[in-house]
């Protein structure tokens, strides 16, 4: 805080002149007042010192102490200097409404902003679960005060435009002339009061629409990834025969980019110390790539391990095998060997090689619950297994753990494993049969024109034919009414802050009646009156609109460019997501405007109603 308060004394001596003549007027108080102050602190510190040396002389020879004395002198010669002068020239600034509040808060704020930006873009990249707060703060600094920077800019703007509009025809004169008069305190106050209120619900509705949409878009994002774009199977969801064929002609489909066969049941899965349910996916290897994002999503482990488990029983030692909870690597080790002094090699040969065991890749909250890591042997258990004498036996195989992915899903990330297709038809037993085909098209957010050609390449009438909003049909419904809910609700707060333009401008009618009562006597019309208050209501909601939007704008671009940092181990998401959309911010200004620019009809009315004998009677 005191390091902010020096900045701000060092900006106002710059940037305002009344504020150099108060200072250089008070110095000499100043300097009176620091002398008596270091003189009282030194006698302090004197007689505190000589306490400590009759009670434990070796007190004394601590650094510790003199140290703290110095911070002291420091922090009250600070105090006396820059902090009480800074907090003064504000209280100043804002008693006084001609004062450069605005130039000093863009100038301030910029060099802060300036500053936090070169300091946050060279921060390390941070990934996975690692989380900083510093990092964090310090980004968010940067947000704050550009936005503050901005509002600032926006301030000197003001001004020179209500100049531009005085000198566009009457009504933009007096309505101009309305909106910036310092004479009328009450109203004055009211008309800031309501700009605010524009401002604020206009930066809160813009800003939560582009979360909202943030979080909508990075959901798809984790869907497609984890998911295809078309998904064909059965209606009863049984394996079916013969899908070389379909695969061959959903390829040949130009609009097609890949299409995988996947195998998929529910099982068991257990390791040394738990267990827990899991959806076994067995997939392709080599056409997997081109559908969904499992290869790119591994965090640990090599996608590699899956075709060639033979490599998990010899892993390098500088191999990592796991993360921990704060982002450390875990590394595999050197590997116990026999050592050569007196060991029988017929012993040595005795000892029995660690087994190959299929490869299987978990997700990241799985492999935190059973406890595994990259190279451990875990077992799928499924309940219809085989009938035994004591009736029907569990299925159970044994699995090396070959990667670690994280999808950003916790849902995929605690639930879903995955194997090759071979090793999942003999486990379930359906030889020769898939589950369903996935595929992936030239676009997701068209996938409707390319199902009619999907169908058609299939040719089996059993078989059906999805795409991904099918599918996810209820989820994505209900993530578009939330927003269009939110979208309402936060639109009656800015029509809650028209009601104060409204009494705006019905006191301002009231206290104006002799004005417009002149104005009429000596040839106004009554639609120049009607438009002359229809003005100075637009004037504020505009003023509020693009004050809010803007900021909104800044803010939404800010958190989008920097990358807030969330913690993921709370949210599960490592950063805050942001789909900052021009068209949304247009949609909420459009919206804001229109509802000020309703409110302005009754109160323009009732000013172009009066008459001139009404106005003057009492006068």
């Amino acid at each position: 805080m005191p390091a902010i308060l020096t900045l701000v004394w060092v900006v106002q001596l710059i940037a305002s002149k009344s504020f150099r003549d108060w200072y250089r007027e008070f110095v000499p108080r100043l300097w009176s007042a620091w002398i008596v102050a270091m003189v009282v602190i030194a006698s302090a510190w004197g007689v505190a010192f000589g306490i400590m040396a009759f009670v434990h002389s070796s007190t004394l020879k601590s650094p510790v102490i003199f140290i703290v004395a110095a911070a002291s002198l420091a922090y009250f010669t600070e105090l006396i200097w820059c902090s009480g002068p800074a907090i003064v020239g504000i209280a100043q600034l804002l008693k006084d409404r001609t004062g450069p509040l605005a130039r000093n808060a863009f100038i301030l704020f910029g060099a802060l902003f300036a500053g936090l930006t070169f300091w946050a873009l060279r921060l390390p990249e941070l990934h996975g679960s690692q989380f900083s707060v510093k990092d964090t703060a310090i980004r968010a600094g940067a947000i704050l005060c550009g936005v503050f920077a901005l509002a600032g800019l926006l301030g000197l703007l003001v001004p020179r435009i209500l100049d531009v509009l005085e000198r566009r025809s009457f009504s933009f004169f007096v309505g101009a002339r309305h909106v910036r008069a310092e004479k009328s305190g009450f109203l004055t106050i009211i008309s800031l009061l309501s700009i605010m209120g524009v401002a604020v619900s206009s930066c809160t509705l813009s800003s939560v629409t582009s979360v909202m949409g943030g979080f909508s878009q990075d959901l798809k994002r984790k869907i497609l990834g984890n998911n295809a774009h078309i998904v064909i199977d059965t209606e009863s969801r049984a394996p079916f025969a013969d899908y070389e064929s379909v695969l061959d002609r959903v390829r040949a489909d130009p609009q097609v980019v890949g299409a995988t066969p996947v195998v998929h049941g529910e099982c068991m899965i257990s390791s040394s110390s738990n267990l827990a349910g899991v959806i076994v996916r067995g997939i392709d290897p080599g056409s997997i790539r081109s559908v969904i994002e499992l290869p790119n999503n591994i965090e640990v482990g090599k996608f590699e391990y899956l075709e060639h488990p033979e490599k998990l029983v010899d892993l390098p030692a500088d191999e990592i095998i796991g993360i921990g909870a704060h982002g450390e690597p875990f590394k595999k080790g050197p590997s116990f060997t026999f050592l050569d002094d007196g060991i029988d090699p017929a012993v040595k040969a005795a000892v029995p090689a660690a087994p190959i065991r299929p490869g299987l890749i978990v997700g990241r909250e799985l492999a935190k619950t059973i406890h595994v890591l990259v190279g451990d042997e875990v077992t799928l258990v499924s309940p219809l297994g085989d009938l035994g004498p004591m009736g029907i036996m569990p299925r159970t195989k044994k699995f090396r753990v070959a990667a670690i992915f994280y999808s950003g899903m916790y849902e995929y990330d605690a639930t879903h494993v995955y194997t090759t297709i071979d090793t999942a038809q003999e486990y379930f037993q359906v030889p020769g049969k898939v589950s369903v085909i996935d595929v992936k098209t030239q676009s997701a957010e068209r996938v409707e024109l390319y199902t009619g050609g999907v169908k058609t390449a299939v040719g089996r009438p059993e078989l059906r034919v999805r795409d991904w909003r099918e599918i996810n049909k209820n989820l994505f419904s209900a993530l578009k009414l939330e927003k269009f809910a939110t979208y309402v609700i936060l639109s009656i707060a800015i029509m809650v802050a028209s009601f104060c333009i409204i009494c705006t401008l019905l006191l301002m009618v009231t206290e104006k009646g002799k004005e417009i009562a002149i104005l009429k006597a000596i040839g106004a019309t009554d639609g120049s009156i009607l438009r002359t208050f229809m003005i100075e209501g637009v004037i504020i909601g505009a003023i509020g609109t693009v004050f809010g939007v803007a900021t909104g704008l800044a803010l939404c671009s800010g958190v989008s460019w920097f990358g807030l940092r969330l913690d993921p181990d709370v949210y599960y998401i490592d950063r805050l997501p942001i789909n900052v959309s021009g068209w949304e911010f247009l949609g909420v200004a459009l919206a804001s405007l229109t509802i000020c620019t309703l409110s302005t009809i009754y109160p323009a009315l009732a000013a172009s109603r009066l008459r001139p004998v009404e106005g003057l009677r009492y006068e």
